[in-house]
């Protein structure tokens, strides 16, 4: 079996395994789009290790192929929600891998670039979601397969806390870890997702009920950063969870260094300890008569569980738990763990001339996750120069996934991405279900010039304790100018007649205490002034407006879209 020569590699097909014709529905569902059901009108996919009632489940081993006769209770769930299903999605074989070039049915691309790994194993689903082919999938993560792909691929990868939605219906890959997972573009579906999925359900071994926290992380919040970071070489990931750094630190968060090497312990246990047997412990029956039909490496890493008896298997957990005991003091001096999703990418090319090591690198920090019972929920950061997404990863104590969301929300709109590869803006951040309202005591001002992040005058904003909400753009009606003899440059912002040109001019909305509106108001100088200005998606907040006459002699700089092009246009020599 050569996998790699599959005609569909590297093509959006390769996504899928099963398409179906017409979405599967609900019966309530289908005889009328019941709009009061939580997911009406929503499409979604299901990896191949997911069970669909009368269709063939395959954990990309043909050889393996089952006929489910009932659902798997989260697809259940969902469509009672009144989502309808598209289709099943491709893998790395039996959910063993991170890159999603180990499947007969095709390796799965970048939805950025086709010569680059999806990320997996849960590729398909993946892909189908940044390219709008569905709103939402269903992966699964045991070492991070509901995170990579997600940061690869510029969505939203929500891995549930343990237990949360049942897995029963689910091929196991180390069943004691695994979890359903979700993919959207934004987080808000994401969170309606989980909430119309989550629940007990006995017919799951380790399905329990979780208490979720119900508070937001407070404003100012204290994010883990580790000790040692390692991209492997990539300049642009390193650069890029920078950035990311420097943005939680703008919406109110304070890093704090934490020593990485027990949690890199933790991970390294899933393959190189005992506990690699219940790998094999998932598909013994069928592995052990038909070994030949399983691809390589899977068929190497189910093997190795075969070397170790019970004994291992009980020291092997005893020393997983010596580890969390000892990592757990780490959530006294801080609210949430940072890392990359990714620590960098791989073309498809090179990951079949090296295919463990470069698969175990894109799990450098995720692995550790299930093992020690977290929540995380990967998010997008950035575009890097090279036009590949970066993505970061929040990580809590089991229990905080609402939390993670509200903060991983603003963290994504903040970004000013487009969602997944479509190009279509985010919508509006919406309220996280569930969660107490973060607090209401403040005022979003947007700002269009020297007060933007790592401009002159934005300490005038952080001093005061404002923490950036989301960086967006004006709707098109409006005009930029550059006001002379100010000090430092400022623009002032204008409204356009209706009719006139305008323009979109990029902006950030600060949340400013409602304290300390009062004392940034007072620092700023005529021509400008507090007014209302209409964001793209339609919304308004406070902000800067000028007065008119200011604007006689002022510089239209419209064309560049915002200052800090504009400011940055100023600062490059002229090719002329």
């Amino acid at each position: 079996m050569v996998h790699e020569e599959n005609p569909k590699s590297g093509t959006p097909d390769a996504a899928w395994i099963a398409r179906f014709a017409s979405p599967l529905a609900h019966t309530h569902a289908a005889v009328a789009l019941d709009f009061a059901l939580p997911l009406a009108g929503l499409r979604f996919a299901v990896k191949d290790n997911i069970d669909v009632a009368g269709v063939p489940t395959t954990a990309a081993c043909p050889a393996f192929e089952r006929l489910p006769e009932v659902h798997a209770g989260a697809v259940q769930r969902l469509l009672e929600a009144g989502a309808s299903l598209a289709g099943k999605t491709n893998l790395d074989q039996f959910a063993c891998g991170l890159n999603g070039t180990r499947s007969p049915y095709g390796e799965v691309p970048n939805a950025f670039d086709a010569r680059y790994v999806s990320g997996g194993s849960s590729s398909g689903s993946a892909y189908v979601v940044a390219t709008g082919e569905v709103d939402f999938a269903l992966g699964t993560d045991t070492a991070g397969s509901g995170r990579v792909p997600a940061g690869l691929n510029n969505i939203v990868g929500l891995k549930p806390s343990r237990g949360l939605l049942s897995a029963f219906g689910v091929v196991p890959a180390a069943q004691s870890a695994d979890c359903v997972s979700i993919f959207a573009r934004t987080v808000a579906t994401a969170v309606d997702v989980l909430l119309a999925a989550a629940g007990h359900d006995a017919r799951d071994p380790y399905s329990r009920d979780i208490d979720l926290r119900r508070e937001p992380l407070p404003a100012r919040f204290r994010f883990g950063v580790p000790d040692r970071l390692s991209f492997f070489g990539d300049a642009a990931a390193e650069q890029a969870f920078g950035d990311a750094v420097a943005r939680l630190l703008a919406m109110g968060g304070t890093p704090v260094t934490i020593a990485y090497a027990p949690l890199a312990e933790a991970a390294g246990m899933l393959y190189e300890s005992a506990l690699v047997a219940e790998r094999y412990a998932a598909v013994r029956e069928f592995f052990d008569a038909h070994a030949d039909d399983v691809v390589e490496p899977v068929r190497g890493i189910l093997a190795s569980g075969r070397q170790y008896d019970a004994a291992d298997v009980f020291e092997a957990q005893a020393r997983l738990h010596a580890i969390a005991q000892k990592v757990e003091p780490m959530w006294r001096d801080i609210d949430l763990l940072l890392v990359p999703t990714a620590p960098t990418h791989y073309t498809r090319e090179q990951m079949r001339a090296d295919p463990v090591a470069l698969n175990r690198n894109l799990g450098a920090y995720t692995n550790f996750v299930n093992l020690l019972d977290y929540a995380a929920l990967s998010v997008p950061s950035s575009l890097r120069a090279d036009g590949l997404p970066f993505g970061i990863t929040l990580i809590g104590p089991c229990g905080s996934d609402l939390a993670l969301a509200e903060l991983g929300q603003r963290f994504h709109h903040a970004t000013g991405l487009a969602q997944g590869a479509t190009g279509q803006p985010l919508p509006s951040p919406r309220a996280i279900p569930g969660l107490a309202a973060p607090d209401a005591g403040i005022l979003p001002i947007a700002v269009v010039g020297a007060h933007l992040s790592g401009m002159p005058l934005n300490s005038q904003l952080t001093e005061r304790g404002a923490t950036l909400m989301r960086a967006t753009t004006t709707t098109p009606a409006y005009r930029l100018h550059a006001l002379p003899g100010t000090v430092p440059p400022k623009p002032g912002l204008r409204r356009v007649a209706e009719g006139d040109e305008g323009a979109a001019i990029a902006l950030e909305v600060w949340a400013v205490p409602l304290a300390q509106v009062g004392s940034f108001l007072a620092l700023i100088p005529p021509p400008l002034g507090l007014g209302s200005v209409e964001l793209a998606d339609g919304s308004w907040v406070k902000g800067f407006i000028c007065e008119g006459h200011a604007l006689a002699g002022a510089q239209d700089v419209t064309h560049h879209g915002g200052w800090r092009a504009y400011v940055a246009s100023r600062a490059t020599p002229s090719s002329n």
